[in-house]
């Protein structure tokens, strides 16, 4: 039987909400009354500009734009070439637009239309004259360790914010050395580098997180996002003694080496640090929530557990970001959660495995490499999704299943026909589940597969129409399954990330540098990045991948083989469905946001986006 489909929230505009908008980004949050139920409806996203762009083919140029959470249900569009229009008619199903013939150099508009009024001009189009848009990087110089190893730096991890309230994206990039290490490996690394960069490739500012940070995955996760509604993004990192920030200032003992022998650092202060957006400076630094402590009281005495790190970002109020800080996972684990408002921090709750209130229920060692955020349990407000386990909005225990620590895991609306969102992660215990499908609002498991190993990969995505609803596959799987766990035929060739690339809602795969189409017999390959490099290691992962310009497809980003430049792709398909910008979606933004977290994993949106959807909802959101 299918069961309704959830409620899903209606666009509502700036204008509309008032007052109590004028609240909310304000940064006050004690709302009484009507104004508290008028704000539990709408979210604080960014004012973002119409990211126009223009990808050249041989036969022209897919010209395609946002729409925006906070434009009209019934806006429509028109395009200009240097101030001609283009099109007879407005554009009112889809938001891109084929222009059969153009050269590469052509430029662009889009103008709304609202009311039967057409709106002035949006930014210009962003050209992509070869497929793809290089941003120019500028490598940190190299260096030799204190036991000799020489390294260079390679571009990794990358996220997305209005850096310096423009309305367009930029990048925040984080440099690897090419001697980083994961927690189990012993020896020195260099240094983790941070850039904040425009997409014309200006660097806006260099931290050095200094030799008291060690260089590897689980180290650094950092989150870039508009916390305060000040309509620029803030960015948030663990630092220590040495770290410079983007003005060159010191935080903490600038001769401090807390390093020992092996490379590890299980010695001296941890911080907390908001760094500004626009200048990369510290704006407040704080102790990192949790301290170490004893270092044996993690699970072992060298490192290996107690420097565990996740991030992420959510609506724990409903209405305005929280930031996600995180410690452990195999054993203990410690989620701490902050606000940033004032140009000040203030710890809104702290969960801990360890303390009286959760002992003995489960809680530890159910961690995974990754977190997820979504609303589990309807209420409006965002739960942490940690492996096994799930941490209510208030900083109480939600559910704990008990399935153990797992490498990947998948939070979204996975299917159509049942309310809310659905859960799918692997285990890396041999003697758990391989794979699992719970319920995130109770953590009821639906349907499990058999112990059998390490199952160190998995996915959920509707990657094929010939199923209703997503489909989910893992490494140690032979079989492509549906909601209900019934194989349903050959397992993808890969178990990596996921990408809305071609025309259809039905998602593509994206792995190492490569895009594929799934096919019950084959993939089809769709997309080969030139001269790219993957980031990880064996996972294969790209600097980011997601819905970053134009409509509602994705893009993906590679760093160049020779790490001066980041290579940016986006779609040459045309489409003809209309979706807000997965940017405006909460559960999606906040997913981009800690996508650079630990091993990193996809976003998904609140809603099912697939094959046979419904007509895609809108956002309830305000842009400050």
């Amino acid at each position: 039987m299918q069961h309704p489909r959830k409620h899903r929230r209606r666009s509502i505009l700036l204008p509309a909400l008032g007052a109590t908008a004028a609240l909310l980004a304000a940064g006050l949050t004690t709302l009484t009354g009507a104004d508290r139920a008028e704000a539990a409806t709408a979210r604080q996203v960014e004012a973002l500009d119409r990211g126009v762009v223009s990808v050249h083919t041989g036969s022209g140029n897919l010209v395609s734009w946002r729409w925006l959470g906070t434009d009209p249900d019934n806006v429509s569009f028109n395009l200009y070439r240097a101030g001609t229009k283009v099109n007879a008619t407005p554009v009112t199903g889809s938001t891109n637009y084929f222009h059969s013939g153009a050269p590469a150099h052509a430029d662009y508009t889009v103008r709304a239309v609202v009311g039967g009024v057409e709106q002035a001009d949006s930014v210009h189009a962003i050209q992509f004259r070869t497929g793809y848009k290089d941003v120019p990087l500028s490598p940190p110089a190299g260096g030799t360790t204190p036991d000799g190893v020489a390294y260079t730096y390679e571009a990794n991890d990358a996220s997305v914010g209005d850096l310096n309230g423009d309305g367009a994206l930029d990048l925040v990039l984080k440099w690897q050395p090419t001697n980083a290490k994961d927690n189990s490996q012993s020896g020195y690394t260099g240094n983790t580098i941070v850039d904040g960069i425009t997409l014309d490739g200006t660097r806006l500012w260099r931290i050095d997180l200094g030799r008291n940070i060690r260089s590897g995955a689980h180290y650094t996760q950092f989150q870039v996002y508009d916390y305060d509604g000040d309509r620029r993004a803030e960015v948030a990192m663990k630092t220590a003694d040495g770290t410079v920030d983007g003005g060159g200032t010191v935080i903490g003992s600038a001769s401090a080496d807390h390093r020992n022998s092996s490379g590890y650092v299980l010695t001296g202060p941890e911080y907390l640090t908001m760094f500004n957006g626009q200048t990369g400076r510290a704006m407040q630094s704080v102790a990192y929530v949790p301290a170490r402590g004893t270092v044996s009281s993690w699970g072992d005495s060298y490192g290996n557990r107690v420097d565990r790190f996740l991030a992420g970002t959510a609506y724990l109020d409903g209405s305005r970001p929280s930031l996600i800080m995180a410690r452990g996972y195999y054993t203990r684990s410690v989620i701490a959660a902050w606000d940033w408002r004032g140009g000040s921090f203030a710890r809104r709750w702290t969960f801990d495995t360890a303390s009286s209130t959760n002992t003995g229920k489960g809680y530890d060692g159910q961690g995974s490499h990754s977190l997820s955020v979504g609303d589990v349990d309807h209420d409006g407000r965002d739960e942490i999704v940690y492996g096994s386990m799930a941490v209510d909005d208030n900083g109480s225990g939600l559910w704990t299943a008990r399935t153990g620590h797992g490498d990947a895991q998948h939070l979204g609306d996975l299917d159509p026909g049942a309310p809310g969102l659905e859960y799918f992660k692997v285990s890396e215990s041999t003697s758990q589940p391989a794979a699992v499908y719970l319920d995130p609002a109770n953590g009821a498991v639906r349907w499990k597969l058999a112990a059998c190993c390490d199952n160190g990969r998995g996915v959920a995505a509707d990657v094929w129409a010939g199923n209703d609803g997503a489909e989910v596959w893992s490494a140690s799987d032979t079989s492509i399954r549906d909601e209900a766990g019934a194989a349903k035929g050959r397992e993808p060739s890969s178990v990596n990330f996921l990408s809305w690339w071609d025309g259809d809602t039905v998602r593509e795969l994206l792995d190492g540098t490569r895009i594929d189409k799934y096919g019950t017999s084959a993939e089809t390959r769709l997309l080969t990045g030139a001269s790219v490099h993957s980031n990880n290691g064996t996972k294969a992962t790209p600097a980011l991948s997601g819905d970053l310009l134009g409509d509602w497809r994705e893009e993906v980003i590679w760093p160049t083989s020779d790490n001066r430049a980041l290579r940016i792709y986006s779609t040459p398909h045309e489409t003809t469905t209309r979706i807000t910008t997965l940017l405006h979606d909460t559960m999606y933004r906040t997913g981009l946001a800690w996508q650079n977290t630990a091993y990193n994993q996809p976003p998904h949106p609140s809603f099912y986006l697939g094959n046979g959807m419904p007509t895609a909802p809108r956002p309830a959101v305000y842009a400050p």
